[in-house]
Parts: structure tokens; sequence; C-alpha cells
């Protein structure tokens, strides 16, 4: 298959820290744009995908081809180092059933995950149950949504539907449905809401991490117990919050919980945390080891000239008042600060 550039969103790092991310949105179905120029500022070579709606893509998130995901990261891995994938909700069971058969995989961030490949969308009540992925054409195994659920508040929470779907079902139907995480050799971090109210992602996350461990597999995780579904970047713009079901979380849950996640996220995909909100203050250094404490930082040699100067103005004061304020001497100072100068100039370029 093809992916039409329609579907496509790049965030192009304007310092390349080598790191390529495929970023998946939700059931929303939208062109995550936003989210791909935040990993962009930070130095990622992000590609946003429409996985569902789109040109020539399912109308709806039903026996979606995980090959999608697969061709996506084959359009990125040209352009960077190392591979990673990021996905929200229904974008993060995407992202961890992809891990678990591209080995090119080095980081997964899952944020509000599941364990268990889910029903796909259907048209209405009575059309059979089908899964929301397939790998070789063939749909992959999944947990289906009990039909007779009814949810007791309006708007709303799904979290039930999917606990209560999850009991009722047959215990071969959902370990056939598990997402095989024990495969995923890559770095994995899992972020998630306790408050979720769309479905309950802090649950999948311990059972992920109890998965994993029994393979000796380490998993990072970050919870805020008050969050619900949404996960906000820092930088990210806010947009309309308003959905026709509850998400969870107490006010500004969903930018906390991404500010919490934000330096994991970082570290997980390699980026630099500082410039996920604004673009960097300062300009950048030619020269990354002119400065130890941030990569493309000038500060630490602007402060030497300052210190070094003022040094300089201090001895020349010491000098006239002393009464030996020589031509010689000032003659000797002109070439100091000269070939300091010339020196600076090449250390920042």
């Amino acid at each position: 298959m093809t992916i039409a550039a329609a579907n496509l969103h790049w965030g192009r790092p304007t310092h390349d820290r080598g790191t390529g991310v495929l970023v998946l949105a939700g059931s929303s179905g939208r062109l995550d744009s936003a989210r791909a120029e935040v990993l962009a500022r930070a130095g990622a070579t992000a590609l946003a995908l429409r996985w569902f709606g789109g040109a020539e893509q399912p109308p709806t998130p039903c026996e979606v081809p995980v090959e999608m995901f697969v061709e996506a990261l084959d359009v990125i891995a040209p352009e960077c180092d190392r591979l990673a994938i990021m996905g929200l909700s229904y974008g993060a069971e995407a992202a961890l059933s992809v891990a678990a058969r591209d080995p090119r995989i080095g980081s997964v961030v899952a944020l509000a995950p599941t364990t268990v490949v889910w029903e796909g969308h259907r048209e209405d009540d009575d059309a059979p149950a089908r899964s929301k992925w397939t790998w070789g054409g063939d749909p992959l195994p999944f947990v289906p949504l009990d039909r007779s659920w009814r949810p007791a508040d309006e708007p709303p929470a799904f979290s039930p539907l999917y606990e209560h779907s999850i009991e009722v079902a047959d215990a071969g139907v959902v370990d056939a449905a598990r997402i095989p995480v024990e495969r995923i050799e890559a770095e994995v971090l899992l972020v998630a809401g306790g408050d979720d109210r769309v479905w309950p992602s802090t649950r999948a996350v311990e059972e992920i991490v109890a998965s994993r461990a029994e393979h000796g597999l380490d998993t990072q995780t970050v919870v805020d117990l008050r969050a619900g579904h949404s996960v906000a970047l820092p930088g990210e713009p806010q947009g309309d919050q308003r959905r026709p079901y509850q998400v969870g979380g107490d006010t500004g849950a969903a930018q906390r919980l991404g500010a919490a996640a934000w330096p994991q996220i970082c570290r997980v995909l390699q980026l630099d945390r500082d410039f996920g909100e604004d673009e960097r203050p300062w300009p950048p250094c030619r020269r990354a080891s002119v400065c130890s404490a941030h990569p493309g930082c000038s500060t630490p040699p602007l402060i030497l000239a300052g210190v070094v100067t003022l040094a300089s103005v201090i001895y020349l004061h010491h000098l006239i008042r002393k009464g030996r304020a020589t031509a010689k001497a000032l003659l000797g100072a002109g070439v100091f600060y000269l070939v300091f100068a010339a020196g600076l100039v090449l250390t920042l370029v």
C-alpha cells in the first residue's frame, strides 16, 4: 500500500537529535500535527499519520492494516538514526501492536494504553463484531464489546464498558487478544491517568509492567491518579476539550500529566526536554562542545568573556591609579583584547 501525502504531516527539527517518531492519534482520527511539531522542536523527525478516515483508508477504526504503520516507519527510517512510535488511546493500542511485530522500533510511548486488541467500530448494533486491526490480511484476535451494556450516566463513561466486556468474555478470547508486549525489545514508556473514564488505562499499565517483568523486561511509567484519558504535552494547543463522553480528570489534568511525562518522553526518545514548549531563546553554537551543560548553548563563553573583560578593566584602572599606564602597557592591553576577541569569535562560530 502507499500512504497518501494528505494523510501525513512532517515535523522537521531545527536541531536534529537523530530520532524518528511516528505519531498516532486516537479515536478522533485526526492528523496529530501539533504533537509532531512539539516533538520536532525537541529535536525529533516526527511524522504524524492519519490512520483511518482519510484518502484510501478504512472509514472507521475497524480492520485497519497494521502494515500501514510499518510502511509509515519505512518512510521515516531513511531520515533518522533510530525509530520510535508514540500513540494515544487507540493509537497506543496500535503502537504496542506494531512494536511487538517490528524489531526496528527502539522506543515506544503509549499514552492511555490498553493490554488487548479491541473490537473495531461497527456501523450499527446488528453488524457483526470485527477486529480493529489486521495483519497479513487476517483480523487480529480481539475482545468484543458487550452490546447489552448500557451507560449509567449521560454523557457516558465508557471505562465500565471495557471492564465489563473483559469480565464476560471467555478467558481464551481475552488471552488470544492480549498484545504480546513481552516481544517488544524496545524501551517502553506508559503514561496514564487514574481517573480515565474512557477505558481502564492504569489497569493496563499494571498488567503490561507485570507481563514484561516476567520476561525480564523493564517498563517505565508515569501515572497521575487525578488525571483522565487525555494527555497534553508542553507546548501543545489547548483545543476544544468538549466530548460527547466523559474523559475524566480534574481541571488542568491533561496538561499536568503531559508535563509530568515530558522529561521521561524526552529521555526515552533521546530528545532535548528544554525545547518542548518554545523555541530556544539563545542562538545555537555550531560547536556543541563549547557548552557541556546544554547542547547548542553559547552562554558559558559569553560569561567567560565578561569575566575576562571585567578583570582587564580592573587591572588597567589599577595601572592608571599607580601612574604606570604607559603607552607600552596600553598597547599590550589592546593586543590582548584583539587576541581574546578573535578567539571568542572562533569559538562561537
